[in-house]
């Protein structure tokens, strides 16, 4: 086999195997799972809304148990519901062992407990935060 042509199918295996981040030019659509976004860096939330959809902005860590304990069910609720798409906002900076409080996207949302949610309506706007959107999920979820 040619450099070349190795060099090529190491590349597509690569971006075949990564996990699926969504980056800016993936927004505003609903893939088959929830877009991951942040990695503890400032983000405008704005830019990942999907039109026509309530959009669930869910900020997580993996080091947090009710994180990972409802992870699964709100992959299900963007599976199963054309209407609803979720978006994760992991709030660790790569490396950063325990849940990140001084992250950069912890600061710029003032977060002091996770999960925290944030629920847009299809038009954009704010519709639930906190406890109340927290609520809101766990009603969907079950």
């Amino acid at each position: 086999m040619s450099f070349h042509r190795y060099f090529l199918a190491l590349a597509i295996a690569v971006v075949t195997s990564a996990p699926f981040v969504h980056s800016a030019e993936d927004t505003h659509v609903k893939g088959p799972t929830p877009a991951h976004i942040a990695m503890g860096q400032e983000v405008n939330i704005a830019d990942y809304l999907v039109p026509g959809k309530t959009t669930v902005v869910d900020f997580y860590s993996e080091y947090c148990p009710p994180c990972r304990a409802i992870a699964p069910k709100l992959a299900e609720l963007h599976k199963s519901r054309d209407d609803i798409a979720v978006v994760k906002v992991d709030i660790n900076r790569p490396g950063v062992k325990g849940i990140d409080w001084s992250s950069p996207v912890a600061q710029q949302y003032q977060l002091h407990s996770i999960p925290h949610f944030k629920i847009f309506g299809p038009d954009g706007k704010l519709q639930a935060e906190g406890e109340a959107a927290y609520d809101q999920v766990v009603g969907w979820v079950k």
